[in-house]
């Protein structure tokens, strides 16, 4: 396999395909990532995932905050490449650019398009309840996720995935499918197949309302809501004026009054049936069980969450 490769990735989401792609040989003339940003305390640069990964193993990393001049126009035109493959890059490709490569520009998108098409597929989709989701390896036309669909696979959605579990399975699964998409290209036996766009639904990014609990809820959207958010940004609720994380609860068939701790070990009523919180995080603070986190911090039966 001959194609020059260009590839456009950001997350740790994206380093399974960049890892395959390496491990098959093939040839990457450079990478595409998201500019070094300063950590959250400020003391330090830090590169992406991919940057590091494509340094660790000595390729071409180009990593500009915009493409949309001149100069990004000309330079991506000097490379000239065959292919782009793109997974999770973190910047809508602009227009003119998508002509530039030879057969294309094609994306790993962590969801069964035209389900979930946006910044928050897997989220969105553990947030919803589904059952399933899957892989769909795509072209990249002008539109959000609506380009022709080559390839897909899908994967169930069991009550223990939180969304950094469901990612990783998908960004592995996507590694593999990238390949098989890419040989097909190489041998011109490609098949793309145009979108349902009457399905079509839109995986909006999370936002801080997202975050926070509505007791009001049914338990399982709750857990659901907890699972989506579970490494980042974490679901939450309000006690004495504190922002306190949720990152892992069960389901209960115990009833009471919405919003209220039925028990001294955080049993909380929803609309339908109650959770118990399993594991909890206050401002600042480390990731807790929750009977250590009761130890020293006590939400007493009878307690208001809201």
């Amino acid at each position: 396999m001959s194609l020059k490769i260009i590839f456009m990735g950001t997350p740790e989401f994206a380093v399974p395909a960049l890892k395959e792609l390496l491990k098959e040989k093939l040839n990457i003339t450079h990478v595409y990532t998201q500019p070094p940003k300063k950590s959250n305390r400020g003391l330090k640069i830090e590169k992406t995932p991919v940057h590091l990964e494509a340094e660790k193993n000595n390729l071409k990393v180009h990593h500009p905050s915009s493409l949309k001049n001149e100069t990004e126009l000309d330079f991506f035109k000097k490379i000239n490449p065959d292919l782009v493959v793109v997974v999770a890059y973190g910047q809508i490709i602009p227009e003119n650019f998508l002509n530039l490569s030879k057969k294309g520009f094609i994306n790993i998108h962590a969801s069964l398009l035209p389900y979930w098409r946006g910044a928050a597929p897997i989220q969105r989709a553990i947030m919803n309840g589904d059952k399933f989701t899957g892989i769909s390896i795509m072209k990249i036309e002008k539109g959000l996720d609506s380009g022709p669909v080559m390839l897909s696979e899908k994967i169930e959605i069991n009550d223990q995935l939180n969304y950094g579990l469901l990612s990783d399975q998908l960004s592995i699964l996507g590694s593999k499918l990238i390949i098989k998409a890419i040989d097909l290209i190489d041998k011109d036996k490609a098949k793309f197949l145009e979108q349902d766009h009457t399905k079509a639904t839109h995986a909006k990014k999370i936002t801080r309302e997202d975050e926070e609990i509505n007791w009001n809820n049914n338990a399982d959207n709750i857990v659901q809501q907890i699972n989506a958010l579970n490494p980042t940004p974490g679901a939450c609720f309000k006690f004495e004026n504190e922002r306190i994380k949720i990152w892992k609860a069960e389901i209960t068939h115990q009833k009471g009054k919405i919003g209220i701790t039925l028990n001294d070990n955080l049993l909380i009523a929803c609309k339908d049936f109650a959770i118990q919180v399993l594991e909890i995080q206050r401002p600042g603070k480390k990731i807790q069980k929750v009977k250590e986190f009761l130890l020293g911090y006590k939400i007493p039966k009878a307690s208001k969450l809201f």
